[in-house]
């Protein structure tokens, strides 16, 4: 595993810390899961290309149904 180091606001590491402490893990921990969740998730362009191919050919879809 790698080591990042950033720098980050007081006001925002405050919160961090906060949130954290309600959460009963620490502020490491919490900024690796916000990183996990935001690689998981799909990328925007694919999924509004999807969108727009099955908008396209709904027509099509409902015919070869």
């Amino acid at each position: 595993m790698n080591t990042i180091t950033i720098n980050v606001p007081d006001d925002h590491l405050l919160k961090l810390q906060q949130k954290a402490t309600r959460l009963g893990i620490s502020v490491e921990e919490l900024v690796l899961m916000s990183v996990e969740e935001l690689l998981n998730q799909p990328e925007t362009s694919f999924s509004e290309a999807m969108e727009y191919v099955l908008n396209k050919n709904a027509e099509l879809y409902k015919r070869l149904a």
